[in-house]
């Protein structure tokens, strides 16, 4: 979708709106022609009211001014509360496919767009957007009426000297493009280092414990100024180029001015023209002047519009790279099978290489390995939250490939280290909008070592958790996640290092729990330490992306010295804290 396509894309949203705009536009046109109206009205009274020297007259027709001042205000103040009911609408449309748009985009695409990168799209650029809009329909009517009919008028009254004044008008019209034209690149760049900003204050809000224990506030703060100075310093650049049509209109416009003083000077004392006729073309002259000025005004919120449309555009052209392929299914395969399974995030470096393996429908598989040897990226490629560049996933033979992804995800449930905890209570964190019953949560908290932390709470499971849950320990988060996996009764449970903050006592309990709960379950574990897998079915142990070991405990003991030297080395960990 091009710029231009995202404009249909506006008007889409509008369309259902027309009939308000149209409304809008009538009342708007209405209040314009009342404020043209002014000066030939104050005109006719200086050269042919006031010469009567009849009082009557001059109140009446002052009182028709009056009304017609009163008429102009309420009008354009009706019309520009429905331009703004109308902008809002819209931009509320807008942010919502956005967010669509956005919830359903790959984790590749999302690491493509960056998540900063998403969340100034939705907020700075949706705003940009909205004033778009709104600017285009409070002074995309009133400026072009304002200046065409003031044109049309002041010829009426003075066409020579409309002449004069219009022979500027070439002239402004190409300031206005070219400024215009260049600020639309100058912000999109802008935006570009809003991104960055976002990113850093994102990252510190997230950090700041970190950042504190470390006293490194004051780093933090030097490596935000810096940010925060690109943006300024794009900001000004924008700003220099766009400040550069205002001084130049108004010089063009003055020039036009002084040459029409002069001549109006001239003609005046020839007596070919008369006071009051000068008087009008002056005031339209002002008019005409502010409705230059708008319209530089509405292609400044037009540059900065277009080029938020320009990037609003790119997420929502972005098209679904989770292909389904055709229904692709291998009898007599195990549960869960990975056939010469390659992955790689940056097409360089592999993250996965050439892993195969398979599991029976019921059992449990344990995956291990050294930080980086590519265990989390298993169960991405399993939840498809990725594709694989070769080799194919299978689950009871079918290619997850041919699976739709929302059948694909509700077989699985998963809890993950550093996993999402919304601002609101214990029991919607566990429930997540899935409308489990109390008691199944209460009970689901129960299996994950939950319920008695909970319980301890002022609120119980009505306990507001806090943003990102920063009320509670990391042990009773990942005891939060594994509830709300636990509670999903899914056909796959998937825990991807999600006890590494338990001790070996309440973790001891957790396994005990899933083993009893969950005997039928197909199970899948990630950890590093080998007390949380050496009881598993089977259990992949990786290095370097790739699987150096496959089997029960003894067989690996045995067989796999890597998976050996851990279980040496974590051995008296485990004795100690025992």
């Amino acid at each position: 979708m091009k710029r231009g396509g995202f404009m249909k894309y506006v008007a889409a949203c509008l369309k259902p709106r027309i009939p308000f705009i149209v409304f809008g536009f009538i009342v708007k046109f209405a209040g314009t022609v009342m404020d043209l109206l002014l000066p030939m009205i104050l005109s006719y009274m200086i050269d042919n009211i006031v010469p009567q020297k009849s009082v009557g007259l001059i109140a009446v027709w002052g009182l028709v001014m009056i009304v017609c001042a009163l008429l102009a205000f309420g009008a354009n103040v009706a019309a520009n509360r429905m331009a703004s009911k109308t902008a809002r609408d819209a931009a509320l449309k807008i942010r919502s496919d956005l967010f669509e748009k956005i919830s359903y985009l790959s984790c590749a695409a999302l690491d493509r767009f960056t998540v900063p990168s998403l969340i100034s799209r939705v907020s700075a650029d949706t705003y940009n957007i909205h004033n778009m809009i709104g600017m285009v329909q409070r002074l995309g009517v009133r400026t072009p009426i304002l200046l065409m009919g003031g044109i049309a008028v002041a010829f009426t009254v003075e066409p020579v000297l409309t002449l004069v004044l219009m022979a500027v008008m070439p002239f402004i019209g190409a300031v206005v493009y070219f400024v215009a034209r260049r600020g639309i690149r100058l912000y999109d760049d802008m935006q570009k280092t809003i991104d960055t900003m976002v990113r850093c204050v994102r990252e510190n809000i997230g950090g700041i414990r970190v950042i504190k224990a470390l006293s490194k506030t004051e780093y933090e703060k030097k490596r935000f100024d810096g940010i925060n100075r690109a943006v300024a310093e794009s900001d000004k650049k924008a700003g220099l180029n766009m400040s550069v049509s205002g001084p130049s209109i108004n010089f063009l416009l003055n020039f036009g001015m002084i040459a029409v003083i002069l001549i109006g000077a001239y003609r005046v004392n020839e007596g070919i023209c008369t006071p009051g006729k000068i008087i009008a073309f002056m005031l339209y002259f002002t008019i005409m002047l502010n409705a230059v000025m708008s319209i530089n005004r509405i292609f400044t919120v037009l540059s900065k519009g277009s080029a938020s449309a320009e990037r609003i555009s790119r997420v929502i052209e972005e098209e679904d790279d989770t292909e389904i392929i055709p229904y692709d299914k291998k009898e007599g395969w195990d549960y869960i099978s990975f056939e010469n399974v390659s992955f790689s995030y940056d097409k360089t470096k592999p993250a996965v290489d050439n892993i195969s393996f398979s599991i029976k429908k019921g059992e449990k598989l344990g995956i291990i390995g050294t930080t980086g040897s590519g265990k989390t990226t298993l169960i991405s490629l399993l939840l498809r939250f990725y594709d694989t560049d070769t080799g194919v996933i299978r689950i009871d033979g079918e290619n997850i490939r041919s699976i739709p992804l929302q059948t694909l995800r509700r077989k699985f449930a998963a809890a993950f280290q550093n996993d999402f905890l919304m601002s609101d209570t214990i029991e919607n964190n566990i429930d997540f909008g899935r409308g489990i019953r109390k008691e199944k949560i209460r009970e689901s908290a129960g299996a994950a070592q939950a319920a008695e932390f909970i319980t301890g709470m002022p609120e119980g499971f009505e306990y507001k958790v806090g943003i990102r849950g920063g009320k509670l320990s990391g042990g009773q988060k990942q005891r939060l996640f594994i509830s709300r996996a636990f509670a999903g009764d899914p056909e796959i449970l998937i825990l991807d290092d999600s006890s590494s903050a338990l001790d070996y006592k309440t973790e001891g309990r957790l396994r005990k729990e899933i083993s009893t709960r969950f005997a039928d379950t197909t199970v899948i574990i990630v950890a590093q330490r080998i007390s949380s897998v050496k009881d598993a079915d089977k259990i992949l142990v990786t290095d370097n992306g790739a699987a150096v070991g496959f089997g029960d405990h003894e067989h690996l003991m045995k067989n796999c010295p890597q998976y050996a030297a851990m279980e040496h080395f974590q051995r008296g960990g485990a004795e100690n804290e025992a």
